[in-house]
């Protein structure tokens, strides 16, 4: 899984086997014998873009070294009811303690990359970048935003840590939008810092005034009705990148688009994603 935390992605997998785990998997240790070997099939029951078969490999190697997978379908394939995205031949008792966690993540993520996929077909033609946000699914974001790439959109910030973003309750914490802006780059400059600054407005007041002191990376132009937001970019007028934010559907994504703004962050990418449906089914040998 390319650019992913190795050691994370670990200690994900390590975290996730022991809280299904623990004392044993009873059932199959009661009636599975401990050196029995299957063969099993990941099947396809639903529509979209498939994320994970690398996910699937690092589990199924962890519980048993010895495990051979069989890949069709490699990731940010479109894939459909009936597919069979892999075969893998196992441990028995092994392959069923990695079933539910491989399920469980690669039907999320599937849905994560099935959703961007969506949104990066809707924007086709217009040059802008749809962002995804910090609304993932706690310690699943590395993973989450792995998948939004794999869709064909893209990541904004991984965290707190790692990009500045001045929203409304900062300025209004703060005492207004340009002293926030002012305490950020002296805050930056301060503990010799260089991080991005993005600056949230809610109208065109605020812009003028985001506009007056500068000293940012990128103007979020939060909730702007079409007319507004065009008005808006064009006020702009590539002194500083554009974002819209707020609401944004596969219905509206294309309209927005076209009013020129640079990039596009969509929350639902990841918190309204659902999953695709998958099951891990043993093959019986004749």
């Amino acid at each position: 899984m390319k650019g992913l935390d190795q050691q994370l992605l670990d200690q994900f997998i390590d975290q996730a086997l022991y809280e299904d785990i623990q004392t044993g998997d009873h059932t199959s240790q009661a009636c599975i014998e401990p050196n029995a070997r299957s063969k099993a099939k990941l099947l396809i029951k639903d529509t979209g873009v498939l994320a994970g078969i690398d996910f699937a490999k690092r589990v199924f190697s962890k519980v048993d070294p010895s495990s051979t997978i069989t890949v069709e379908i490699e990731d940010g394939t479109d894939i459909k009811y009936g597919d069979v995205a892999f075969y893998i031949e196992c441990n028995s008792q092994a392959l069923l303690k990695a079933e539910r966690l491989v399920l469980n993540t690669m039907q999320r993520l599937s849905g994560v990359a099935t959703l961007s996929s969506r949104f990066a077909v809707e924007i086709e033609g217009h040059d802008v970048k749809i962002l995804d946000t910090r609304k993932t699914t706690p310690l699943m974001r590395f993973l989450e935003k792995w998948a939004v790439r794999v869709g064909g959109c893209h990541n904004y910030r991984d965290g707190l840590y790692d990009w500045i973003m001045i929203k409304d309750n900062h300025i209004d914490a703060c005492g207004g939008i340009q002293e926030a802006i002012k305490e950020v780059n002296q805050y930056l400059d301060k503990n010799d810092l260089s991080l991005g600054i993005t600056v949230e407005v809610r109208n065109l007041v605020e812009l003028h005034k985001v506009l007056e002191v500068g000293n940012v990376s990128r103007i979020m132009l939060d909730n702007f009705e079409l007319p507004l937001l065009r008005e808006a970019v064009a006020t702009i007028d590539g002194r500083f990148e554009s974002e819209a934010s707020g609401g944004v559907t596969l219905d509206t994504v294309r309209n927005i688009a076209a009013t020129g703004v640079n990039f596009i962050s969509v929350g639902a990418l990841t918190h309204s994603a659902g999953t695709l449906d998958m099951s891990l089914k043993v093959v019986k040998e004749d």
